[in-house]
């Protein structure tokens, strides 16, 4: 009864005053602890919840666990950008520890598909992570008192467990975002504690804790793992392969708490019709855990688990299954809500008790999820040989760079892929050795490269909760194809490296090189930081029997500031770091344009801005950043809106408007002075619904295409379902280029697929050639979109460009940089940087 009369006192405020609750708040009754393992507040020098645990003092208190307890073992898995380190747990019975790679091994054995394992004596595993969102700080404060638990509870009960069972306890799956918002927590933080929701407290600056240093959705990077702490998470899952991971997140105040399963009908059609029902079974136990402190829950709503991406979602097409959980959220240390007064312990104690639920679950259905587990690959293993697709080959003929970074992907997924054995052409597709590679799909998971490489426009729901494509083939912009042999495959590839660069010798007259490489772009920005000079054809020609396509650049040895044998140094150097080819002639002649032509045209040194802060959307202009900064080595000035009218414009001859969460991303004074800008030779490039913005503020004139949405035979209740049928949250459509165009320079096919969240359709100009990017008559390659919407896609525009006075404007209604991993489209922004002033 007593953690029931608390729970009365902190959520009716009884007293606001700065409250403090002891751990025996969260701990359950009737057990004893061990007094030789510290509490939290002996380590940090708070109660858990009475401030916001900063990432640097919950690490200490992991290792302090990790030193006083014999269940406890920690690692460092590496840091994340801001150097903060990556750590687990492993959390298991001592006579376990002792043995701890013997079950690993035999544990991973169960995902090999081969053999009947007797599972009634191996430990099950269970992955509890927290806080992915740096701002959903509950989870991650639970685990403070979580990991207590663990290390000192004593009874036959919890040591039982854990020689029954492996955690592995990950407290912060988002250092940097967390430190962020702790910071925010506790510097806004009243000795009188204020629920008022007005509370500066609970509104962070732009852009908040939940993201990661670039301003990534930790959350969605499970699939594509393009960043350092999904890498070393990754890498633990498919080292131990978990029966149970967990995934502890935050919501809106007036929200009470979730878990999953979401909703029967978003469920991946790959996912097992028998893991829903395992995750519904483990969902019995964290609803009779609330039921007994109270706590007011749902299920099967709202969410679901359809992206594989996910936390969540990503264990259900890996045999194990994962469950999110979602709490009503304090965002600080005490708030109004419809609930009531809503507390930081409370909400702790809601994330804490799911914990215990999850692995009370874990250890009832022991063998059932070790049976399902292994069920799972028998299953795959049975079934693959039945599939007329036995492999799927892709590349990139002129770029082996993106071909690589696909490559390293299915790496990171232990999944298995080889050498092409010679140069081979596919349904008119040019595959070369070296530049391509073979997934065959009898190996432990050809699900996971199903879910990878598929492509899917049918659907049971028209609701998602993130995006319904990540086709990746498609989003790397490799030609890929499926083959009914491995007759094409050579040997496994093993040893894996990225392509190295090379200058095929030294040149008194030119070096030339093509614009198809991923980090062409990089090497041009050191050729000109470097202040030498480059061209660009505008044509093909042909030199030395050698092809070379629209956009070429060319560097002339002769009025440079580097003689001809520092030159050739500097640019082997280039080569090496960029992985290009880099071509060393003798001669201007050529057949085609010479290099002596005018249509070869000198190319700036750029220097970029982009606009952030207050209005803008932090995830694109992150992926902005991080491109520009993790990929093509280049500088970046990011101006926030709140200091942009005092910035001077004059120096910079790009600057980046990411999407804004409204149509008001300046104010007038703003627009003026950036069309002032414009007017004298910058370049604005705007993304999403910052086009609005552009043509509301008279830069340019488009006209969109609309349908006007009528509702017939819908109930008031269904009223939303109908609405957001008509969001298109993010699916893969098909556009035809023209090469020749500035903007395509790169690009050798003449199909492009490009990433869409956006329902801005514009209206093709009247002449072709202002149409350089176009959608198809039939658009639609992986994804959702309604009926309606796709009509209008049909044929319409993502991309438009104007010259106004000495400079121009560019627009993409698309996300060309979506999430890190879709490469095929990063060169689009890079063109129009280096490229805008020749459009």
């Amino acid at each position: 009864m007593k953690h029931f009369k608390l729970l009365l006192f902190l959520c009716l405020g009884i007293s606001l005053s700065a409250q403090t609750v002891g751990l025996d708040y969260y701990l359950p009754d009737g057990l004893n602890y061990n007094p030789n393992i510290p509490k939290p507040a002996d380590v940090i020098g708070h109660e858990v919840g009475e401030w916001h645990v900063t990432h640097d003092k919950l690490v200490y208190y992991m290792q302090q666990l990790a030193n006083s307890s014999d269940r406890i073992t920690i690692e460092d898995r590496g840091t994340t950008f801001e150097g903060r380190p990556l750590v687990l747990l492993t959390v298991t019975s001592p006579e376990n520890h002792a043995n701890l790679e013997t079950i690993r091994t035999q544990h991973v054995q169960l995902s090999e598909g081969s053999g009947n394992m007797d599972t009634s004596d191996m430990p099950v595993v269970v992955y509890q992570g927290f806080s992915i969102h740096g701002n959903e700080a509950s989870g991650s404060n639970a685990a403070l008192a979580y990991a207590y638990y663990l290390a000192a509870a004593q009874g036959a009960e919890i040591e039982a467990m854990l020689e029954n069972m492996v955690i592995l306890l990950d407290p912060s799956f988002n250092p940097d975002g967390l430190q962020r918002f702790a910071y925010w927590a506790n510097t806004n933080k009243s000795i009188n504690l204020n629920p008022d929701s007005n509370e500066r407290e609970y509104h962070e600056v732009w852009p908040g804790g939940r993201t990661n240093h670039y301003w990534f959705d930790m959350n969605r990077d499970w699939l594509p793992v393009q960043l350092p702490e999904s890498r070393a998470r990754i890498a633990t899952y498919h080292n131990w392969m978990p029966n149970i991971l967990t995934d502890h997140h935050e919501m809106g105040t007036n929200s009470t708490f979730f878990f999953q399963p979401g909703e029967p009908s978003r469920v991946n059609p790959l996912t097992p019709k028998i893991n829903q029902e395992l995750t519904k079974e483990i969902g019995t136990y964290h609803a009779k855990a609330l039921d007994k402190i109270g706590s007011l829950y749902y299920s099967e709503e709202n969410f679901d688990d359809y992206y594989y991406g996910k936390g969540s979602t990503f264990p259900d097409v890996n045999g194990g299954i994962g469950i999110l959980f979602e709490q009503g959220s304090s965002r600080g240390h005490i708030q109004e809500s419809e609930n009531g007064i809503l507390t930081f312990p409370f909400t702790i104690r809601n994330q804490f008790t799911t914990a215990l639920s999850t692995v009370e679950a874990a250890k009832n259905m022991r063998v059932k999820l070790l049976n399902y587990h292994q069920q799972y690959y028998k299953d795959m293993k049975a079934a693959v040989g039945k599939e007329r697709t036995k492999a799927i080959v892709f590349g990139d003929s002129k770029d082996a760079t993106k071909t690589y970074h696909l490559a390293e992907i299915l790496k990171r997924h232990k999944i298995k892929f080889h050498e092409l054995a010679n140069d081979v052409t596919i349904a008119g597709k040019s595959y070369k050795k070296g530049f391509s590679y073979v997934v065959p799909m009898n190996q432990k998971n050809p699900r996971l490269i199903q879910a990878m490489f598929e492509k899917r426009t049918a659907f049971q729901d028209s609701l998602f909760y993130d995006v319904s494509a990540w086709t990746f083939p498609l989003a790397f912009n490799l030609d890929y194809a499926n083959l009914s042999s491995l007759a094409n495959a050579g040997s496994e590839v093993t040893d894996f490296e990225k392509p190295k660069g090379t200058v095929s010798g030294k040149s008194n007259y030119a070096y030339l090189f093509e614009w198809h490489g991923y980090y062409t772009p990089k090497a041009l920005n050191q050729i000109l930081q470097k202040g030498l000079r480059a061209k660009t054809a505008k044509t093909p020609f042909t030199l030395a029997g050698k092809s070379y396509d629209y956009g070429t650049i060319m560097v002339p040895v002769q009025n440079q500031k580097l003689d001809a044998d520092a030159l050739h140094q500097f640019l082997t150097k280039v080569a090496n770091e960029s992985g290009i080819s880099i071509d060393a002639v003798s001669t201007g002649l050529t057949q085609g344009i010479d290099l002596g032509s005018n249509d070869f045209d000198p190319i700036k040194k750029q220097k970029i801005a982009i606009l952030v802060g207050d209005g803008v959307r932090s995830y694109d202009a992150g992926e902005v950043w991080h491109l520009f900064d993790t990929r093509y080595n280049m500088k970046i000035t990011k101006i926030d809106t709140k200091y942009f009218d005092n910035v001077d414009l004059d120096s910079y001859t790009d600057l980046i408007l990411p999407s804004g969460w409204n149509n008001n991303l300046l104010d007038a004074n703003g627009a003026k002075k950036i069309k002032s800008w414009v007017q004298n030779g910058g370049t604005v490039i705007g993304y999403r619904n910052a086009v609005n913005w552009l043509q509301k503020n008279e830069f340019i004139k488009f006209e969109t295409k609309s349908d006007t949405l009528e509702a017939k035979n819908i109930r008031f209740d269904q009223k939303n379902d109908f609405l957001g049928a008509q969001v298109t949250g993010g699916a893969i459509f098909e556009a035809k280029i023209d090469r020749s165009h500035p903007i395509n320079y790169g690009y050798k096919n003449d199909r492009l697929s490009l990433f869409r969240n956006t329902n801005i359709y514009l209206k093709p100009e009247k002449n072709s050639y202002d149409n350089p990017i176009q959608y198809t008559n039939d658009p639609l390659q992986s994804g959702y979109i309604s009926e309606e919407n796709n009509e209008l896609i049909k044929n319409s525009v993502p991309f438009k460009v104007k010259r106004m006075g000495k400079g121009r404007v560019i627009l993409f209604t698309d996300n060309t940089n979506f999430r890190a991993f879709w490469y095929g489209t990063n060169k689009l922004l890079m063109n129009a940087i280096f490229f805008g002033q020749m459009m």
